[in-house]
């Protein structure tokens, strides 16, 4: 019989008791304080054999640790019983606490379950409360808490005394069964905190790496980076540049900090900068240099946020394009320009003269006609004739008033204080509000919104013609002069094609000359060029090219050698509901009607 009742018996499992809980502390790691919890029950609590099963994630049983034989170790181990299996052994058989006590009379029915079990042999019981070998006893763990999480099931076997445990030895079982799940919820504790520590760790080494990664890649890049406040009173401000874009605007990093992007483009890109201050924008202008000049860039915007949940900054890549840009520019120039004079070619005479009509004819523009030209050249007497265009304007002024217009315009080489942007727009029929509109906006497709009823040409500058009569109605129009050289094919014959493109060089740097800033000298083809010019009445056409023809005139010197050219012009108009190669072809009639005038001239007078 069990003596539990004798004093020293319960003083010296206590002790043993003490000692094994004691060992639980000493467990650094979760496998460690598993084996623990078995070597404790056979070292402490008199049992030989002691299996620890650990609840999985899954909720499965796996044997996590094995004492007392290192055959039944070897054969069990890591094996896994399912949960349901272990559910079924713990509700049944005779409750003694939160222990469990099957007897081998009920144990067959558990022979064919899939929880790991051993087996032993030995004789069959002589009295009441002696150990069979097919006994089996189960000290659930559950973890500190209401829920009562069972955290896994200690087995034991084969208690050294024979018998069944008293009173006493199930209390000790079950009291080192509530520390060892004390224990192992310590040591999961302290191995996920370990863990966490190393994640941590590592996360903190990636994170500096990252940020030296980027500190490297940010200061020694090639092409220029900054990095710029998003959002707030300084918005756009830069927080940091690095050394190519320092070099790029030749500006130190100390200076660049007290710009933005704004502070340092192009005037007239500040639009595309202020639609580009986005995440993904990207956008082409120029930025300004120390010197004083501009370079065109790359910007390619995007958004980092310095932690989860801290400030979000934008990080600007600036790439120099001013090399593509300027090939670009010199492709657009070769493709709308003639090589040899450098002036606009056909392609580009008829775009920019397409730009300044529109197909609704002239005729259906209200009071077109009365309006006029006042402010462009001064009127349209031609008292003074083209003598006076290089200081006011091509028309000196056909009455007091018109002088006024001419005396305004006189330092603005055309006629007019204001230039172009003054020329007033004819009325064109019901709801049009504006009493101007610039050619620019015509062409770009912006300006005044139209009123109800405003028809899709309402917002342009209409072009209309000057009366070619003998009475001046004052109107001014767009003059286009058709100029064929005379005598150029006997040059180019007699002398070959280098003194001819000399004479066609010189022709068209004249032909310029003789122009105002704003006015259009173009090469149609072989010896054939074209003057656009704005706001001009017949008799101011005429006056110019009789200037433009006595320019030509005049010697031209090519290798030492004198040679010489005529021009004959003939003055067309441009008008809306005409098109470009209506107003050409005009022009060029009346070319030829006074080529061969002035051929029958010169006959005669031979």
């Amino acid at each position: 019989m069990e003596t539990e009742s004798e004093p020293y018996v319960r003083l010296s499992t206590l002790r043993q008791l003490h000692q094994v809980v004691a060992d639980l502390n000493t467990a650094r790691s979760l496998a460690d304080t598993l084996q623990t919890v078995a070597d404790g029950v056979v070292a402490g609590l008199n049992y030989e054999l002691a299996c620890v099963n650990l609840v999985r994630p899954d909720g499965d049983l796996v044997v996590a640790a094995f004492a007392g034989s290192s055959a039944a170790e070897a054969l069990i181990t890591g094996r896994v019983g399912s949960r349901a299996s272990w559910d079924r052994r713990l509700s049944m058989g005779s409750e003694w606490g939160d222990l469990r006590f099957i007897p081998h009379t009920e144990g067959w029915v558990l022979m064919e379950d899939d929880v790991p079990q051993w087996h032993t042999d030995g004789p069959a019981p002589r009295f009441e409360d002696e150990w069979h070998p097919h006994d089996r006893l189960y000290a659930p763990m559950y973890a500190s808490g209401s829920g009562r999480e069972l955290l896994g099931v200690i087995s034991v076997d084969r208690p050294r005394n024979g018998r069944h445990p008293g009173p006493w030895g199930q209390e000790a079982l079950q009291m080192y069964a509530s520390q060892s799940a004390i224990a192992i919820s310590n040591a999961r504790l302290r191995s996920n905190m370990q863990r966490a520590l190393v994640r941590l760790e590592r996360e903190q080494q990636a994170l500096r790496a990252s940020e030296e990664s980027f500190r490297q890649a940010f200061e020694y890049a090639p092409s220029g980076m900054a990095i710029a406040e998003m959002g707030g009173d300084q918005h756009g401000r830069l927080l940091r540049t690095n050394d190519a874009l320092c070099r790029l605007l030749g500006r130190p990093a100390s200076v660049m900090r007290r710009y933005s992007f704004a502070d340092l483009v192009h005037p007239e890109d500040i639009g595309t900068l202020l639609r580009t201050s986005a995440e993904g924008g990207r956008a082409e202008l120029r930025l300004g240099r120390r010197d004083g000049t501009y370079v065109w860039v790359s910007l390619r915007n995007s958004v980092v946020a310095d932690t989860a949940d801290g400030p979000r900054f934008l990080l600007t890549h600036v790439e120099d394009i001013e090399e593509r840009k300027r090939h670009e520019l010199q492709l657009a120039h070769r493709a709308s320009h003639d090589a040899l004079t450098g002036l606009p070619n056909s392609a580009e005479l008829r775009s920019r003269l397409s730009a300044r009509l529109c197909e609704r004819p002239a005729q259906a523009v209200g009071a077109a006609a009365t309006a006029g030209y006042d402010g462009y050249g001064g009127g349209g007497g031609h008292a003074g004739g083209y003598d006076s265009a290089r200081d006011g304007g091509y028309g000196s002024g056909h009455d007091a008033g018109h002088d006024t217009g001419h005396d305004a315009g006189h330092d603005s080489g055309y006629g007019s204080a204001a230039g172009y942007d003054s020329v007033p727009v004819y009325e064109s029929g019901p709801g049009y509000d504006s009493a101007y509109e610039s050619p620019y906006e015509h062409e770009h497709g912006f300006g005044f919104e139209p009123a109800n009823g405003a028809g899709p040409y309402d917002h342009h500058v209409h072009i209309v013609a000057p009366s070619t009569g003998e009475v001046d109605d004052g109107t001014k129009g767009l003059a286009v002069l058709f100029c064929d050289l005379d005598g150029f094919k006997s040059i180019n014959d007699r002398f070959g094609h280098h003194t001819g493109d000399a004479v066609l060089i010189e022709v068209a740097r004249r032909l310029t000359t003789g122009v105002r800033d704003g006015d259009t000298v173009a090469r149609l083809g072989g010896d054939e060029f074209v003057v656009l010019a704005d706001g001009l009445g017949a008799a101011d056409a005429a006056d110019l090219a009789v200037r433009l023809r006595n320019a030509i005139i005049p010697p031209i010197r090519v290798d030492g050698r004198a040679v010489r050219v005529g021009a004959s012009f003939g003055i067309g108009w441009a008008e809306c509901g005409m098109t470009v190669e209506e107003v050409l072809n005009s022009a060029d009639q009346r070319m030829y009607v006074e080529k061969r005038s002035r051929a029958k001239v010169q006959r005669r007078a031979g």
